[in-house]
């Protein structure tokens, strides 16, 4: 009904103002009217000056109370300064506080306190926090409430596995958070009293898990080479290298390198001097011999069958593995390189023990008990070393001989792997086919002996008495001995295809001999593998793409 009668007085009071000669007048703001108000506090009867105080002194009370934080089971005070809270709707607060003030003409101040009547205004104090200042509070103040994710690890000691758990790390998510400590303010009744509000806490997972290292249990794969011939230099580069690579864990569809595990080959990275190939010949190299490193694991990998994803052969042979079971390292352009392709991780172990170096890797084994691996090394074609170059030297004795390099004989070889079910061949491939090159022996010799004197010749004014020629040391007529072969070094590249341990031909291949089982059901012959024989400490070094490097190149360390 009131509505209605001020719906009939409006209309005839506008009807009526047709006849004034002006509308009616504008009049001062009055206060506020009933139906304002700020967080449920009346601002009736308030000036817009008033209550825009009477909002601000709200606001302060609101931001001078503490902050509980709470992060788990853990409770941590915090201010308003510290988490960066603030005013978050100012400007929408005052701008209502303009338009629910009443003035105007006395039509427009009538209608304005009948809308307030019939919808009420309650202005509510909105808040926010900084999250760049709440991850700052997390982290110099609850640093036992929060832990980064940590991965498993795993290595080997005397013989078993040692496994570190993994642990999931726990984080506050510094923008929900701060969403959720404005709503706390912004909610929070009374003047006074601490604000609860709780983070919102993130777990991450650890990439490595413990439960995927806990399969790591069974030998996939194991090969052996010895280094019985080897200097202390060289040994002493197996054993840096080898340690380079031990303990690396793969996970599934990950490549190691062996080139980006053990370099730098450098003195200060451990390594020392050491004979390598280069242009066809063996030379000093820092890091010399590693290339029996690489072939040793490319071995275990292969009986593990892990994927090969480089592999190359030595410029010439090597004396601890057959043709075509060898890997060398030169720099990127040949390395050795192998994938986990298994859905489980793998573990890759590599040590020496006297002067043997073992690979071995570990990992879950899903291949059938009664399916075996055997390897076939293959030579196609023998390449002599040629005849021996001399290179005259004459700091020695005449007719003297000294061997620098004992040279090499070449080859043409393949592998094939030969894969027996129930003792069975199932499967026979190519995995490799290689040149060896052929290199000249070198000599170094010295000047040509001097032309010798008939003694049957008369000497002009010589005494007939005196003897015919020659002395009490050295009959007349006769030529000094030469002075005894005398070779470069103690061990030199052997001139004989080498016979180094390695795979045999698999049953029903010529020259089959009862092979050394590996574990994991694998057999491959060398796993207890026999001296390098001559030439074990030579090999390897840094061929280039294709061979060898070009003259100047610095030689890699080799096999």
């Amino acid at each position: 009904m009131r509505k209605y009668v001020w719906s009939t007085g409006t209309a005839a009071m506008m009807a009526a103002g047709l006849f004034f000669a002006e509308p009616f007048p504008a009049q001062a703001a009055e206060p506020m009217p009933a139906g304002v108000s700020v967080d449920g506090e009346s601002l009736e009867g308030l000036t817009e000056a008033e209550a825009e105080e009477q909002v601000q002194s709200r606001v302060d009370e609101k931001l001078a109370r503490e902050v509980a934080l709470t992060i788990g089971e853990m409770s941590f005070a915090a201010s308003s300064g510290d988490l960066g809270i603030a005013w978050k709707n100012e400007d929408q607060v005052r701008q209502a506080l303009k338009d629910a003030e009443v003035k105007g003409n006395l039509i427009q101040r009538y209608m304005k306190k009948k809308d307030l009547e019939a919808e009420p205004v309650d202005l509510e104090l909105e808040f926010s926090a900084d999250p760049e200042k709440i991850s700052a509070f997390v982290d110099a103040e609850c640093k036992d409430a929060v832990r980064e994710a940590s991965d498993a690890s795993i290595t080997r000691e005397n013989g078993e596995f040692v496994l570190t758990p993994s642990v999931v790390g726990t984080t506050v998510d510094p923008e929900a958070t701060g969403a959720a400590i404005g709503e706390a303010v912004s909610q929070a009744d009374g003047v006074s009293g601490t604000v609860s509000a709780a983070a919102v806490v993130t777990e991450k997972q650890p990439e490595i898990t413990t439960e995927e290292l806990s399969s790591i249990k069974d030998v996939l794969g194991t090969f052996s080479t010895s280094f019985k011939t080897s200097g202390a230099s060289r040994s002493t580069n197996l054993q840096v290298g080898a340690a380079k690579i031990n303990g690396r864990v793969l996970m599934p569809g990950e490549v190691l390198s062996g080139y980006e595990c053990m370099q730098p080959f450098t003195v200060a990275n451990g390594y020392r001097a050491a004979t390598a190939y280069e242009n066809g010949r063996s030379v000093d190299s820092i890091g010399g011999g590693v290339c029996q490193i690489s072939t040793t694991l490319y071995n275990a990998s292969l009986l593990a069958e892990l994927e090969i994803v480089q592999r190359q052969n030595h410029s010439m042979t090597v004396g601890y593995v057959k043709p075509s079971m060898d890997a060398a390292i030169a720099g990127t352009y040949k390395d050795i390189k192998i994938r986990n392709p298994y859905d489980t991780p793998i573990y890759v172990e590599g040590v020496t023990s006297g002067k043997t170096l073992t690979f071995t890797i570990y990992g879950k084994e899903t291949r059938p008990a009664n399916r075996t691996l055997k390897f076939e090394s293959v030579t196609l074609q023998v390449m002599g070393a040629g005849a021996p170059i001399e290179q005259v030297d004459n700091s020695l004795a005449p007719g003297a001989r000294v061997k620098v390099d004992s040279g090499h004989t070449g080859l043409k070889s393949e592998l094939y792997k030969c894969v027996y079910v129930d003792g069975e061949l199932k499967e026979r491939t190519l995995l490799n086919k290689d040149t060896y090159n052929a290199s000249r022996p070198i000599y170094r010799v010295g000047p040509a002996a001097p032309a010798v004197t008939d003694p049957g010749a008369a000497v002009p004014g010589a005494d007939p008495a005196a003897p015919s020629g020659g002395t009490s040391e050295t009959p007349a007529g006769t030529t000094p001995p030469a002075v005894p072969e005398t070779p470069a070094a103690e061990n030199t590249p052997p001139s004989e295809v080498p016979q180094g341990p390695g795979y045999t031909p698999g049953p029903g291949m010529p020259g089959d001999p009862a092979g050394n089982s590996s574990p994991g059901g694998n057999e491959g012959p060398g796993q207890n593998a026999g001296p390098g024989g001559p030439g074990a400490e030579n090999g390897g070094g840094a061929p280039g793409p294709g061979g060898e490097p070009g003259p100047g190149n610095p030689a890699g360390p080799g096999a």
